[in-house]
């Protein structure tokens, strides 16, 4: 793994615009950016990024499991008691899933680390799925990339035979989000393309313009029943939402489906490592009221913790179980904080602490690898970088390229 400067097709943006890419840059600062990118090697793609998530990706599923039988960790992901059986109904029926992202540390040298899983509502879609390829395409016609060179990217290709395996021809599904985002916009017309690609009609709501019929149906703006609906909005708030009462007497099928609820949450990361200790790709994780006391110094603390207190001594992240875009997430070293992310919008959740696993520094950016699921495999990769050590939400996009 390795980051190289390239030269930048002098016709990019134009070309973002003619396609819809109207967030390419944001705030006056570029979020796509090509000035360089990141090279791996297949070994490294598969070994090391694509197998492991896989694999963690069953695992998920395994804690799902657990966690849809047990009203202790049903408690302590936030999920509201009115709706514990709509989730675990939502498991035991096997209710699918579309997507989802695994956000990874990684250097090209060690094991990959989760870091977290955007199991529910994961955007930058469009840009891993679509504009990065048409960038490995224009720069191999340049010269600027070499033929042969490749890119771990079939995410559309997947989401067009995941939505034809799941959904007969014809079939119609509704396409929802925040009316004012465009890169929320973006991530659900991706999704879409792929439905219409599968020979099913793809049908486009803003969120805030959802209804419910007289007879306790979801319809559109247009008054059309909602049978089918992938909505980027998160369970967490859903759940809480008034139309959370209607969910299981509407007949929607919701995508992503309410068991995401307990994967879109960080709660997940002690629940895996009660589950699979030691495994090579996780870092220790703990609620953290089982081990504030000893994080102060006040006690030793649950066995689990003693046994990775080295770890947790060396540093540790504290992460609220909501949280979106690195959003109230403190990192500490040596019991001393290193740095808090910006935005605070959610302190007043529970939170969970992670062994601290650093960044990989290239050039001054520190990369996260986003390894897309569609279904249960890996389909490819985006990743994004920044210089401060949590990736936030204009945390820049690069492309990157297989190249032995």
């Amino acid at each position: 793994m390795e980051k190289l400067t390239l030269t930048e097709r002098p016709t990019w943006r134009e070309k973002a615009e003619e396609l819809g890419f109207t967030f390419a840059d944001m705030h006056g600062e570029p979020y796509w950016d090509e000035t360089s990118a990141y090279r791996f090697t297949l070994r490294e793609i598969e070994d090391d990024l694509e197998d492991p998530a896989t694999e963690l990706h069953e695992m998920c599923r395994a804690a799902v499991a657990e966690i849809v039988q047990s009203e202790d960790l049903m408690t302590r992901l936030g999920v509201p008691h009115a709706h514990w059986d709509l989730v675990a109904e939502s498991w035991q029926r096997g209710d699918p899933e579309i997507y989802g992202r695994f956000d990874f540390a990684y250097d090209g040298q060690g094991p990959a680390k989760l870091l977290e899983y955007n199991a529910d509502t994961p955007t930058s879609l469009y840009e891993s799925a679509s504009f990065q390829w048409l960038w490995l395409e224009d720069q191999i016609a340049a010269g600027v990339l070499r033929e042969g060179d490749d890119q771990f990217n079939g995410i559309h290709e997947a989401l067009v035979e995941r939505f034809r395996a799941l959904f007969a021809p014809g079939t119609d599904l509704h396409f929802a989000a925040a009316a004012d985002s465009p890169e929320d916009y973006g991530t659900v017309e991706t999704m879409a393309w792929a439905a219409r690609e599968a020979d099913l009609g793809a049908h486009y709501s803003d969120l805030e313009k959802l209804g419910i019929s007289t007879d306790g149906q979801f319809i559109d703006s247009e008054d059309r029943v909602i049978g089918t609906l992938f909505k980027l909005y998160p369970w967490e708030d859903l759940l809480r939402d008034d139309y959370a009462d209607h969910l299981r007497t509407a007949g929607c099928l919701m995508l992503e489906p309410a068991w995401k609820a307990v994967l879109s949450n960080k709660g997940l990361l002690p629940v895996l490592w009660r589950m699979f200790e030691g495994h090579p790709n996780l870092l220790p994780a703990f609620f953290e009221d089982e081990v504030a006391e000893a994080l102060a110094g006040r006690g030793s603390g649950p066995e689990a913790f003693q046994r990775a207190s080295d770890v947790f001594a060396q540093g540790h992240v504290s992460k609220p179980i909501f949280s979106r875009e690195g959003a109230s997430v403190r990192i500490f070293e040596q019991g001393k904080l290193l740095e808090s992310a910006p935005d605070a919008g959610y302190e007043e959740h529970p939170r969970v602490v992670q062994a601290y696993q650093p960044l990989p520094i290239f050039e001054g950016f520190r990369p996260v690898v986003g390894a897309w699921m569609v279904g249960a495999s890996c389909a490819g990769i985006g990743m994004r970088e920044d210089r401060a050590r949590i990736t936030q939400d204009l945390s820049r996009f690069k492309p990157h390229f297989i190249r032995d």
